[in-house]
């Protein structure tokens, strides 16, 4: 579905925006997985275990709505299957996404022994490397979905025990932190090596380090070093454009993700927690700012508060110095009321056209 004022298809759009050119309206990235498995009528389960109908799931869904980000593949619990763990994927209405049963480190010693996987075998991967044939054979931008170094360390210990081995053993946190780093780039490599660096964007999802869990000393002393070489590594494999989904409250976090390289230009996105006026002071320079509708009320609100709350939200970002792409805090809610999730789109073709 073309918006009224569309001038550009949404891939012409999307280049348009990261090479610094006009574009007609506000592009929109809608973070959406089970939202779209359930418009289309697969289990939510399907938009993990099964790259095929992933792809088609969200390639549908986009079509109907007119939303311009590409199918992607990816979940926040990335890691612990990878080290050898298990994994669950959503059996009832009730579960959005994977979770982790247990974790696969449950010791120092466990720490001691932990190897590095293999990326053509490890976990998801073949998933992913799978999503992403697709993604090339239908021309699309080819789109690695990993998790930050601070929250893949905790999906692999779980995020409780890597917290106290920060205050008690914090040689063990940082081993741990350093070997998640190393696995990302053992990943984006062999990314790279496939499709070729220019051809590869890399979304970052950090969660875990919000200040809801960490304080800003600990994500200077714990996050910083690691995510700023995981980052300078990743652009130095010709890799141009990292969106880093700076996830939950971060704002004490700010000056020091303002540090870490996202590309030229990188695409960062928040939380509803951070807001958009702190997104743009900080990154909107150097980045496309993307964000920041509240996934509450697109799954609770009635559809003239998600409308308003998208206004506003163009109203304060449409016009970020190096561009701005609507998006939610965080994945879109599976049972969002459809009628809620065009309100949003609603709301560009008011207020999101350049002119």
């Amino acid at each position: 579905m073309a918006l009224s004022n569309d001038r550009m298809e949404s891939l012409e759009r999307v280049k348009a925006l990261l090479n610094g050119q006009p574009v007609d309206r506000v592009p929109v990235f809608p973070f959406a997985l089970g939202f779209c498995a359930k418009n289309v009528g697969y289990p939510i389960a399907s938009m993990y275990d099964n790259p095929e109908r992933s792809f088609e799931a969200q390639l549908w869904t986009q079509e109907m709505y007119g939303w311009d980000y590409p199918p992607f593949y990816g979940y926040a619990s990335y890691g612990s299957w990878e080290f050898g763990g298990p994994i669950e994927f959503p059996s009832s209405e009730l579960q959005q996404a994977p979770t982790i049963p247990y974790f696969p480190v449950q010791s120092e010693k466990d720490v001691d022994n932990l190897k590095l996987p293999d990326v053509t075998k490890a976990g998801m991967l073949p998933f992913a490397m799978q999503f992403c044939k697709l993604q090339q054979e239908h021309g699309l931008p080819i789109v690695l979905v990993v998790g930050g170094t601070f929250t893949m360390a905790g999906n692999i210990c779980g995020v409780e025990k890597l917290c106290r081995w920060m205050l008690r053993r914090p040689e063990v946190a940082d081993h741990l932190i350093g070997m998640a780093r190393d696995h990302i780039l053992d990943v984006v490599r062999h990314w790279a090596e496939t499709f070729g660096g220019r051809n590869v964007a890399v979304q970052i999802w950090e969660p875990s380090a919000a200040n809801q869990i960490i304080s800003p000393a600990q994500f200077e002393k714990f996050v910083l070093p690691y995510q700023r070489s995981l980052h300078e590594s990743i652009l130095s494999m010709g890799i141009r454009y990292i969106l880093c989904h700076i996830c939950g409250e971060q704002n004490l976090n700010l000056p020091y993700w303002a540090q870490i390289p996202m590309g030229n230009p990188g695409i960062v996105s928040f939380g509803h927690e951070v807001g958009l006026d702190a997104a743009i002071k900080h990154f909107g320079g150097k980045c496309i700012v993307a964000g920041d509708i509240e996934p509450r009320v697109i799954q609770e609100g009635t559809p003239q508060q998600v409308y308003e709350l998208t206004r506003q939200c163009l109203q304060k970002a449409k016009h970020s110095p190096l561009g701005y792409i609507l998006m939610p805090a965080c994945e879109l809610p599976p049972m969002a009321p459809p009628y809620n999730v065009y309100s949003m789109m609603k709301a560009v073709n008011d207020f999101g056209g350049y002119a």
